[in-house]
């Protein structure tokens, strides 16, 4: 998850308004939804923008979310998409051939999807709720691509997993610890640059 805007009930101009705070409502809002329970999560790091560098660094966690036995992946990313928009996400982008809901919703943000302005995709946000993986599940479909197609490449991603699950291998087999230790970043005071 992450976020790098204030909360969207927070004037502009105000004071407060961290965006560490959107990260607490999203853990809060995927805590009550049906058949999820939240395990283990991360600490919150400070992160720097990766793709559209000219704007505020995000305040980036990971969870570990224990699924009923009959939760699909599509069906946890309909609820993961839901939870976004309840907290004021609203995409710039669309996928094509994607459909519109008003909120110009992409469901898939993979490097195929395509975006009118590059830095759209990594624009300022109020809260990101990616799929990460699922088990070991693995997908390459319109709607969902697991693992995230990106991941391997993120240290706001791969540390704060490690913190949670260092023992975690990917569907391919290869460990996150091998994935990690490919990356060049810096950690110091819970900040991560790349």
């Amino acid at each position: 998850m992450g976020s790098n805007l204030p909360p969207p009930n927070v004037r502009k101009d105000a004071s407060g308004g961290d965006p560490a705070d959107n990260i607490v409502r999203a853990v809060a809002a995927l805590a009550a939804l049906p058949g999820v329970v939240v395990g283990a999560v991360s600490s919150v790091y400070r992160t720097e923008p990766q793709g559209y560098r000219d704007q505020p660094w995000f305040a980036n966690q990971v969870a570990r979310l224990e699924c009923d036995p009959d939760m699909t992946p599509e069906v946890l990313l309909d609820h993961l998409l839901e939870v976004e928009r309840g907290l004021g996400r609203r995409r710039a982008y669309a996928p094509e051939g994607g459909q519109g809901d008003g909120h110009e919703e992409a469901v898939r943000e993979g490097a195929d999807a395509p975006t009118p302005d590059p830095a759209a995709r990594y624009a300022p946000r109020t809260i990101d709720i990616d799929l990460l993986l699922f088990g070991t599940a693995v997908r390459d479909t319109p709607r969902l691509t697991l693992p995230h197609p990106r991941m391997r490449e993120r240290a706001f991603v791969l540390v704060p997993l490690y913190e949670i699950a260092p023992e975690l291998a990917f569907p391919d087999g290869q460990s996150l610890i091998h994935a990690l230790k490919s990356l060049t970043f810096t950690l110091h005071d819970g900040c991560i640059a790349q």
